[in-house]
């Protein structure tokens, strides 16, 4: 009896271990799994659809799931509506790449229905909304965040796909102006020329230790000033198309400085690696010696600080947001991939990349929705973002193998669930929270046809 209790003990435990592991990387499961996303993907895409109502003037699309139903987020629409190009592309008509237009463009013109003069724009958008009067009566748009730098890309995404024609962005283009401007007056580190969160609000990467509880107005996060540098960059597309050629020659030369501003601040020489840096510093000023008694000592006259920030290194998978952005040289984007992408021990797991190095006391991966959990956990987008970085410089390989583990993450969620979740558990693939989660979990789709060779979508 005792023998097969033990017997059965163990055969309990070998079933569970197998369903606590993701599925063998071989040509067999991958052909399974890529099915197994297309189909359901093709099916379930246009879940994404919402109409015109209420404070949203625009149809437009939004991330599913019961907790983002019918809401417009900013680089959730943004990132959706290059997977939705993709499975459209591969199994869509005409007619629905036509019907799909008006939900794209209303992404990026609800947003700017929120605009004004004085920049601001909400990160996010819900039926009921109040006015932005209204808005902007309870808060400091002056010391809050606003929508992350995705807006131009957006735009720029859709316009090049509509062949350079950004007539429907002429009207309001002063408004997506405005918002730039305002990031680069208000939200700038006057010293280093580095972008800072307000605070840690609705930064998209929740609980990033860079961010997450640290003083208002000193986080330098790379992951910001990597989407700025890409935003400069589309806004200086979406202005030649409307032949607003001063204005795109000056969005040129501020993506220049900031790209010069991270490689000069944000690189660590030491670990190789590109980091958030802290801004949180004391001015240097000049003693003040009205009243001081003659010969008053005063501290650190003989040498004030001579740097302008301090970098922060905690290992977020967001230092790879130099690959994705084209900041990185070569030689840097050499270093990050050997020395970081590649490590088992940090950002490298087996379903995918960790969005904080299991090395950081920090580090947990248990469900959190508010906020939502980015130290540990995997996220889809942050998969994609890392894998179009690879294939920009050049590691072919390096970022088949994260495609494939992306893959066979969620083809094996949708085999045992039906459907995607939020976020994943690093070493295993078990989901964590948010079943029915759509949004940029869709990426796969862009994933798999980069493996097997076909046209692919890429963003702006």
């Amino acid at each position: 009896m005792k023998k097969s209790l033990t017997l059965f003990c163990v055969l309990i435990l070998a079933v569970f271990s197998a369903g606590a592991q993701l599925p063998e990387r071989s040509q067999a499961n991958l052909s399974k799994y890529k099915k197994i996303c297309r189909e359901y993907i093709g099916r379930d895409v246009k879940g994404m659809y919402r109409e015109a109502g209420g404070s949203l003037a625009f149809p437009f699309l939004t991330p599913g799931s019961e907790q983002y139903a019918d809401i417009l987020w900013d680089w959730d629409s943004w990132l959706s509506d290059i997977a939705l190009q993709q499975i459209l592309r591969d199994r869509g008509s005409r007619k629905d790449l036509s019907e799909a237009l008006p939900y794209e463009q209303g992404c990026v013109l609800n947003s700017l229905n929120y605009g004004g003069m004085d920049g601001w724009i909400p990160y996010w958008i819900e039926r009921n909304q109040p006015s932005r009067e209204e808005m902007l009566s309870r808060i400091d748009p002056w010391r809050t965040n606003m929508h992350k730098p995705t807006l131009a890309q957006h735009a720029a995404f859709i316009v090049r796909n509509m062949d350079g024609d950004a007539e429907w962005l002429r009207e309001d283009f002063y408004k997506l102006q405005a918002f730039e401007d305002k990031y680069l007056n208000f939200h700038r580190h006057k010293a280093t020329g580095l972008l800072y969160w307000e605070d840690d609000k609705a930064i998209g990467v929740d609980n990033d230790p860079s961010t997450f509880y640290r003083p208002a107005e000193s986080s330098g996060s790379i992951f910001l000033n990597a989407l700025m540098y890409r935003e400069l960059l589309a806004m200086e597309y979406l202005a030649s198309c409307l032949k607003l050629d001063d204005i795109a020659a000056d969005f040129a030369a501020k993506a220049e400085g900031l790209k010069a501003a991270v490689q000069e601040h944000c690189w660590d020489p030491r670990d190789k690696f590109y980091y958030s840096v802290d801004l949180n510093l004391l001015p240097v000023e000049k003693p003040d010696v009205a009243g001081s008694e003659p010969g008053t000592f005063f501290y650190h006259t003989g040498q004030p600080r001579n740097y302008d920030c301090l970098i922060q290194r905690f290992d977020v998978w967001s230092g790879f947001m130099a690959l994705w952005a084209g900041i990185a040289t070569p030689e840097q984007a050499e270093s990050i991939v050997k020395l970081h992408y590649r490590d088992t021990s940090s950002f490298n797991c087996a379903a995918g990349v960790r969005s904080l190095s299991p090395l950081e006391k920090m580090y947990n991966v248990r469900a959190s929705g508010n906020p939502s959990s980015w130290q540990g956990p995997v996220w889809i987008n942050v998969n994609w973002l890392v894998f179009r970085g690879l294939v920009r410089y050049g590691y072919t390989e390096d970022a088949r193998e994260l495609a494939e583990k992306t893959v066979l993450l969620l083809g094996r969620d949708l085999e045992r669930f039906g459907a995607l979740h939020e976020y994943y558990l690093p070493d295993n693939g078990e989901p964590v929270l948010n079943k029915g989660f759509q949004n940029w979990n869709y990426l796969v789709i862009n994933m798999i046809d980069w493996l097997e060779g076909r046209p692919v979508v890429t963003g702006f």
